[in-house]
């Protein structure tokens, strides 16, 4: 994707909307062509409208974000290790416009959708990094970050297999949303906060934001 296009998904996302209008001012006629092309081609060739939030994570942790459809969200090359990084992304939006009578607050939380005991053990096997990301309107508010095999986070994971595939995988059956929340992951070892708007902007959130995740991250963060 054009690096432009990137650093302006990352910037609506984290930024004001004064400061990206500048940037903008400043891109030349073809720049800004060519962003406005990938932006639309990315659009119409994949409906999933949680593609831009993790493209936004990915780059704001530091990650390279992947095309592939059945693999990670994004990689990276540990300069210390010399291995490569993978990382599953799982952001969830919350709208202040929902019509829903009780919306669903941002809780930390995640799902693997068509979830099998396949799918599981592969992911125990390669040990990605788990990216959980919340947003208001499409604002990032936090991402947390913490290591898969966290044992706590895999426990969750395997009850409901269990729940689902009391014999194990059947060709053709799926966990249609295997579901976690902050509370499956926040005493792990590997927990970090990768990114956090200030203090000023999540208490503007905080209506959004579930009590337990709001004050891990009021006392985290300066």
């Amino acid at each position: 994707m054009n690096k432009d296009l990137l650093q302006l998904i990352q910037d609506y996302a984290t930024k004001e909307h004064s400061e990206i209008s500048v940037n903008l001012i400043g891109k030349s006629k073809d720049s800004l062509v060519a962003m406005l092309l990938d932006l639309l081609t990315k659009y119409y060739n994949d409906l999933n409208s949680s593609t831009m939030r993790e493209l936004v994570v990915a780059v704001v942790a530091g990650y390279e974000p992947s095309s592939e459809k059945l693999g990670y969200n994004g990689f990276r090359h540990n300069t210390l290790t010399g291995k490569t990084e993978q990382c599953e992304i799982k952001p969830r939006n919350f709208r202040t416009d929902s019509k829903a009578k009780k919306p669903k607050k941002l809780n930390g939380g995640g799902n693997f959708t068509d979830y099998t005991w396949a799918r599981f053990q592969k992911h125990q096997q390669e040990k990605p990094n788990m990216l959980v990301a919340g947003f208001v309107n499409g604002r990032l508010i936090y991402i947390f970050g913490f290591s898969f095999n966290e044992q706590s986070f895999i426990s969750r994971l395997q009850e409901q297999l269990e729940h689902h595939f009391s014999a194990g995988d059947s060709k053709g059956v799926y966990q249609r949303s295997a579901e976690f929340s902050f509370k499956h992951y926040k005493d792990v070892e590997s927990l970090e906060i990768i990114y956090s708007v200030s203090k000023r902007e999540l208490n503007e959130a905080k209506p959004y934001i579930t009590g337990p995740v709001f004050k891990y991250l009021e006392n985290n963060i300066e």
